[in-house]
């Protein structure tokens, strides 16, 4: 009777891509509440303008080594514009709202993004969607109005600038895919670039001068957040994203804890049940998604090889 090992290297890879995953979205929480305290006393303009500066210097060595020609002068520059301006928003808008609403709400409703992203999907790129992973989307938008709650009536016009927010990173990642080509470099370096000029237009209106220890902070900003960046693209390259994925949704729970105990918020229960439901419909339609991605290519080498199940396979990945 023979031993299994203990651990095999995929499942040891596994772990240790959840490991990153869990560390990256951390740190997006950490990122995320220093900007909700900074944007407190600074405009977000300043936030912004130092936030970027600071990015920009991490990312220098990677574009030096990318090529600061192939950087500046990349393939389809107006989409590249257009992508930078939409990440300009997103970003800002974020802040915005974070002025003006607890930290839960606002990273409840930005993790409704990717549910955008497969209607914008339909619509923009003219991807096929069935069925089910339109029901998903409903079921979605339900959890975005449900979330929403009393903040429609009494935060007003701060709820819809942090929807809006979540519509603009959902259009960020669309034209992330179409120009997927370009390489992660190019593609950070312009939307860093684009809002650092943001800044530098809006930093000089209600400039508060910050101490030595906030200006920390304000470029820490930027700093923790390329680091997230960096473990979670670390933990898509040595794990399968269907496993690794779905834990980016531990980000409310972070979102929750810090509200709580740095800023004395108490999340509605309106607001965690919308949560539940934005992230159940969520994680089904990624699963979803990259099930009919693996049939639809076992239906292509089925197909090629003329494998007598190919048929099979085919009606398998057929978009229900």
């Amino acid at each position: 009777m023979s031993s299994q090992p203990a651990s095999s290297p995929a499942s040891s890879n596994a772990l240790l891509g959840v490991g990153f995953m869990l560390l990256g979205v951390f740190l997006f929480a950490v990122n995320d509440a220093m900007g909700k305290w900074l944007v407190s006393t600074y405009t977000v303009g300043q936030v912004l303008l130092l936030r970027s500066i600071a990015a920009l210097i991490v990312v220098a060595p990677f574009v030096q080594r990318e090529g600061w020609g192939r950087v500046i002068r990349p393939t389809r520059p107006r989409l590249q514009i257009a992508r930078a301006l939409g990440s300009t928003l997103e970003v800002g808008f974020f802040y915005w709202a974070l002025s003006y609403l607890p930290l839960a709400n606002v990273m409840t409703f930005y993790l409704a993004g990717p549910i955008y992203v497969t209607a914008l999907s339909a619509l923009i790129l003219k991807e096929r969607v069935g069925w089910v992973r339109w029901s998903a989307v409903l079921c979605g938008f339900v959890g975005v109005l449900v979330a929403l709650g009393p903040d429609l009536v009494n935060a007003g016009w701060p709820a819809l600038i942090a929807v809006g927010g979540s519509f603009c990173y959902a259009l960020l990642m669309i034209s992330t895919r179409i120009l997927a080509k370009s390489g992660e470099v190019t593609l950070i370096a312009w939307q860093t670039s684009a809002a650092l000029i943001a800044g530098m237009v809006l930093a000089p209106i209600g400039w508060v001068h910050p101490s030595t220890f906030d200006l920390g902070f304000l470029c820490l900003l930027g700093i923790v957040s390329m680091v997230a960046h960096v473990c979670v693209n670390r933990s898509l390259l040595i794990a399968p994203a269907s496993v690794v994925v779905p834990y980016q949704y531990t980000l409310i729970v972070w979102a929750i804890l810090f509200g709580v105990v740095l800023f004395g918020e108490t999340p509605r229960v309106s607001l965690l049940l919308g949560a539940a439901i934005i992230t159940a419909s969520g994680v089904f339609i990624f699963l979803r998604e990259q099930k009919l991605a693996v049939s639809t290519t076992a239906s292509g080498a089925a197909a090629v090889s003329g494998a007598p199940d190919a048929v099979q396979i085919v009606d398998e990945a057929t978009p229900h």
